[in-house]
């Protein structure tokens, strides 16, 4: 069943604007994180960004797969874009957003894929969410005072700061904005992809335009995965940021702006 997504929009002040683009965050982010990016593509369009079920201010649930995640999409386009949107995903977001269009092409106009594959990824994340989940927040009073306590699980001093986004304090009480306990045990069908099924799940590709863009730093996107791509979205076009890693929009956010609205503006 869907679940109603919460929501940040960016409205247009073109007369006569585009179709809506719709923007679905990956695993720990929300729709906060395309902030800068949503008001920037709104100047000809409508932009909505989403918070994934189980993250930000977006409803908890205990089952969490692709097909369900497309279905939140669904649901969204059409309480928020008027039926049929260009769905912009990254990672776990990019999974959702190619369910989306695989299974309800007619809501899709287009398909951006922000640095993943319709492929099964190692899980790399199950120390990240224990960590998370061990963090003793009777103790802390600010993201500060959570920082060091996850720098052995997560040395990485950007990606610690991105994980502690997700730390709510108020009135000096703290607490995950994540569903960390569905997460955890959602996160063999995260990291995978939903086989073809006659049944549960579409066999036909997707016939409309579609861009894959991944960071040259990453391992996400390796060109033995462009078969795959190219059998589930035989239009998509391929483009790479130079020594941009996972996070792709966040390490260069403008020459991620420039690749998808130059993109946006040929189709």
């Amino acid at each position: 069943m869907a679940v109603t997504l919460t929501h940040l929009e960016h409205a247009s002040a073109a007369a006569e604007a585009d179709t809506p683009v719709l923007i679905a965050h990956g695993l720990f982010g929300s729709a906060r994180n395309f902030n800068s990016l949503g008001r920037r593509l709104a100047t000809n369009r409508r932009v909505v960004q989403v918070d994934m079920r189980n993250h930000g201010d977006a409803p908890w649930a205990e089952a969490m797969d692709y097909p369900l995640m497309a279905e939140d999409l669904a649901d969204a386009i059409d309480r928020l874009c008027g039926g049929r949107a260009v769905v912009l995903g990254h990672s776990m977001g990019g999974k959702a957003a190619m369910a989306l269009a695989l299974s309800q092409p007619d809501r899709v106009a287009a398909v951006l894929v922000a640095d993943i594959a319709p492929i099964a990824h190692g899980n790399a994340h199950g120390g990240y969410i224990r960590a998370m989940g061990s963090l003793d927040l009777s103790l802390v009073r600010r993201r500060s005072d959570a920082d060091p306590a996850l720098a052995d699980a997560v040395p990485d001093a950007g990606l610690r700061a991105f994980l502690l986004q997700n730390l709510r304090i108020e009135g000096g009480e703290a607490r995950w904005r994540l569903n960390l306990r569905a997460i955890e045990a959602a996160m063999p069908d995260l990291i995978g992809w939903p086989g073809a099924s006659p049944t549960d799940w579409p066999v036909a590709p997707y016939q409309g335009p579609a861009f894959f863009l991944r960071g040259s730093a990453s391992d996400y996107v390796p060109l033995s995965t462009h078969p795959a791509i190219l059998r589930l979205f035989p239009g998509a076009e391929f483009d790479a940021l130079e020594g941009a890693g996972h996070w792709l929009h966040a390490e260069q956010p403008e020459a991620f702006f420039v690749a998808v609205s130059s993109w946006l503006h040929r189709i």
